[in-house]
């Protein structure tokens, strides 16, 4: 088990303790931040599994950044664990209620840190179950952060990814280039979120299926972006004869060679505009379809579903062209 930490402490060495307990997880990296701010923008990086906080310096900057991450749908999942060589109550309580996962503090022995230590990292992985490859959450967390927008009474949408052609891809050229598509793709989606929309979210369902939400003054901006950059990048994945052809020749599991086209991704939209939901569920399921009906087409594309609640359904096809014109 290796993990990426971050340690935010101005100028105190890392414990004992904890260097011990890092030194036991083979190829675990250690970032030092001095400021909040900095680790903010290590977390803008990247995805991150253990935040330490030396709570002897500054400790009401780093229990406000505590609570700030905790608000975030991004960084809500990394465990965030408060050390103090003291025991200060007072401390240890603030930080609880500003959403800190675990306190360490200097009434514990070194054995009892580390056992606390690892049953954090323990329970972060059964509750977020973050998927091994992106490191983005995955359905429970997913399922989490569309129930809280149907709670909020904001507009909003939950977006299904879908990369076309990607089984192809892998079975011709092995798991190990299909999870570095993957990988880009979790990149993509993750970055151009952050980025454009302020109160975003990506999760990671599994396989090559993604699922965004964020406020739906956000969809079009953010869905455009994606593809753009989807199609800019993943051409680079194939060969220049492949590239200048559009598809390459791989043989099928019948063992007929066919023509398959470059990967493309397509990207079905559900929101609340025309429709009242009460669970997540149902959300999944009408956003799964619409990744379904946008994949009916060529090419890269995200659809909008404009169906009405108090109209009768009239089936995919004939109700979401409208968005289908819209988004290309």
């Amino acid at each position: 088990m290796s993990l990426r930490v971050l340690y935010l402490s101005r100028g105190a060495r890392v414990p004992e303790t904890l260097e011990g307990f890092l030194e036991g997880l083979p190829g675990s990296l250690l970032h030092r931040c001095e400021t909040p701010a900095a680790v903010e923008q290590a977390l803008d990086r990247g995805m991150v599994e253990l935040l330490l906080i030396d709570a002897d310096r500054g400790f009401e900057s780093s229990a406000e950044l505590c609570a700030r991450l905790k608000a975030d749908p991004f960084n809500s999942v990394v465990p965030i664990v408060f050390v103090s060589r003291e025991h200060r109550i007072d401390e240890i309580a603030a930080a609880f209620e500003r959403g800190a996962d675990e306190f360490l503090s200097g009434t514990q022995t070194g054995r009892e840190q580390e056992l606390r230590l690892r049953m954090v990292l323990e329970r972060a992985a059964r509750d977020v179950a973050v998927n091994p490859t992106t490191m983005l959450p995955g359905t429970k967390i997913i399922q989490h952060d569309i129930q809280r927008r149907i709670g909020s009474g904001q507009l909003f949408a939950v977006c299904y990814a879908d990369i076309d052609s990607f089984k192809e891809f892998n079975d011709k050229h092995s798991y190990h280039r299909g999870d570095r598509v993957i990988w880009i793709v979790s990149g993509i989606l993750r970055d151009i979120v952050r980025r454009l929309s302020h109160n975003g979210f990506v999760g990671h369902v599994g396989g090559d299926d993604f699922i965004f939400t964020l406020p739906v003054e956000d969809l079009e901006a953010v869905s455009r972006a994606i593809i753009d950059t989807f199609d800019t990048l993943m051409p680079l994945q194939y060969s220049r004869e492949d590239r200048a052809r559009g598809h390459y020749l791989a043989e099928d599991r019948q063992g007929t060679v066919r023509e398959t086209p470059l990967m493309s991704i397509s990207i079905g939209c559900v929101t609340n505009v025309h429709r009242r939901f009460t669970h997540p569920a149902r959300v999944s399921e009408l956003a799964n379809e619409m990744k379904s009906y946008a994949k009916t087409f060529p090419g890269s594309i995200f659809v909008v579903d404009r169906r009405r609640d108090e109209r009768p359904a009239t089936g995919v096809v004939a109700e979401a062209r409208a968005g289908e014109r819209d988004a290309r």
